[in-house]
C-alpha cells in the first residue's frame, strides 16, 4: 500500500509539470525557504464532520458546487457557502471519506464554529450530523515552490490585450484519485492541479511519518507563510483574511475558475445572485495576482486603493506577504495601466495563466460582434 501511494504523490507531480512553465531555480519567498516541494501544516484550516443518510442532501442546498460529483466518484471538490444575499461566507473544500455518507469539510479555523452553527441553522429534522473535530485531524499541503509563470497578458491575432473575465462553467477537475493509508488521507487539491496534494493526518501523526508516503526529496516546512506566499503568487485567495465573510462575490474571487460552483444544479441559499451575473456572461472585476517591485515594509489595510498613473482607482487590495499580494481588480483597466500603486507603493498586476484559455477566443468573437 505504501508503494501505491508513492507513486500517487509521484503521478501527481510528473503530472503538474505540465501545467506551468518550470525553472531550474526556485523562487525564495524569504531566507528560511528550501526550494522544491514542500510539505507544509496549515495550522489556519480545520475541520468539520457530515455524516448521517441525508448528508449530501443537506449539502447540497448549502454549497455552491455540486455534491453529485462526490457521488459519481469525485474525490473531493472546492465550494463556497454564500448568505442570502450571495456573498461568500465561507470557502471550504469537501472530501469524500471512506465511510458512506460522512464527509469532511476543510475551512479557515477562525470560523469553524460559525459555519457550525450556520449548518446547525439549515439542519432542521434532517438526520444529520455535524461535529467540529479539527483537534483530531490536521490539514497539510504538499506543493511545489519551484513552478514558475508566464504571466504576460494574452493578445489576440491583432496583437490586442483579452481582457474581460468571462464567466466560464468549467464544473471541476476530473479528480477521482485518492489515497488512505496508516490514518493519513491524500488527496488532490480540487481548486488547481498547481496547488499539489492536500492531505489530512490525524493529529498523532508526525510530518516525518506523512513524508513516508510522499516523494523522497519533500522539504519539511517550519515557515507558515510558504505556502500563503506561493498562493498569492498564483492570484488565489483562501480564508478571513482574503475573503472576509459577507464582502466577496463568487465570480469575483474566481470560484468559477476553481471548479467551486455549478450553474446546473438545483437551489441553493445565495444563487439568485450568482446566477444573474452567470447569465450577464461578463466579470468585469477579479481576484488577481499583484506583484510588488520589493518586499513591503509597511502595513496595508483591507480594502486599500489601487491607482493608476492617472490616479484612478483600478482595484481594492486584499492582502500582501513579502513581494506577493492579492488584488480585486478591474480586468481591463489595471491590465492596461502603465504604472499602479497602492499608497504610493509601485506594483504590477498579472493575468493568471490558469485562467481558462478558452474565455479569450470567445472575447474576441463577443467584440466583433457587437461592433
Amino acid at each position: 500500500m505504501t508503494t501505491c501511494v508513492n507513486r500517487f504523490a509521484f503521478h501527481m507531480c510528473k503530472r503538474n509539470k505540465g501545467i506551468g512553465s518550470y525553472q531550474s531555480c526556485a523562487i525564495r519567498h524569504n531566507s528560511n525557504q528550501v526550494g522544491g516541494k514542500i510539505l507544509e501544516r496549515l495550522n489556519d484550516r480545520s475541520i468539520l464532520r457530515v455524516s448521517g443518510n441525508e448528508a449530501s442532501t443537506f449539502l447540497q442546498g448549502l454549497i455552491t458546487n455540486d455534491m453529485k460529483h462526490l457521488v459519481e466518484g469525485t474525490s473531493n471538490i472546492y465550494t463556497l457557502f454564500l448568505n442570502i444575499r450571495g456573498r461568500v461566507m465561507y470557502d471550504a473544500i469537501v472530501y469524500k471519506t471512506e465511510e458512506s455518507n460522512m464527509y469532511y469539510i476543510e475551512c479557515d479555523l477562525q470560523v469553524v464554529e460559525s459555519l457550525q452553527r450556520h449548518l446547525q441553522m439549515y439542519r432542521i429534522r434532517r438526520k444529520v450530523d455535524i461535529k467540529h473535530i479539527g483537534d483530531k485531524i490536521n490539514v497539510w499541503s504538499m506543493f511545489d515552490s519551484t513552478k514558475r509563470y508566464d504571466n504576460r497578458p494574452a493578445v489576440d491575432e491583432n496583437g490586442k490585450r483579452q481582457l474581460e473575465g468571462m464567466i466560464f462553467p468549467c464544473g471541476t477537475l476530473n479528480s477521482k484519485a485518492s489515497k488512505f493509508i496508516d490514518n493519513i488521507m491524500i488527496y488532490e487539491d480540487p481548486r488547481l492541479p498547481d496547488l499539489g496534494l492536500r492531505i489530512l493526518a490525524e493529529s498523532q501523526i508526525d510530518k516525518r511519518e506523512i513524508t513516508k508516503h510522499l516523494d523522497s526529496d519533500v522539504f519539511l516546512s517550519e515557515n507558515v507563510a510558504n505556502y500563503k506566499a506561493f498562493r498569492y503568487k498564483l492570484g488565489i485567495g483562501e480564508g478571513v483574511h482574503d475573503l472576509p465573510p459577507g464582502k466577496a462575490l463568487p465570480l469575483e474571487i474566481n470560484c468559477d475558475y476553481l471548479h467551486g460552483v455549478s450553474f446546473h444544479k438545483g437551489c441553493y441559499v445565495g444563487q439568485e445572485l450568482t446566477a444573474r451575473t452567470y447569465h450577464t456572461g461578463v466579470v468585469r472585476k477579479r481576484l488577481m495576482p499583484l506583484m510588488f517591485d520589493s518586499i513591503v515594509d509597511k502595513p496595508l489595510a483591507y480594502d486599500e486603493k489601487i491607482l493608476d498613473e492617472s490616479d484612478n482607482v483600478v482595484g481594492k487590495f486584499r492582502g500582501y506577504i513579502d513581494k506577493y499580494g492579492l488584488g480585486l481588480m478591474r480586468i481591463n483597466e489595471s491590465l492596461s495601466a502603465r504604472r499602479l500603486n497602492v499608497l504610493g507603493i509601485n506594483l504590477k498586476v498579472v493575468k493568471p495563466t490558469w485562467w481558462p484559455q478558452e474565455i479569450q477566443k470567445t472575447e474576441t468573437v463577443s467584440a466583433k460582434d457587437t461592433k
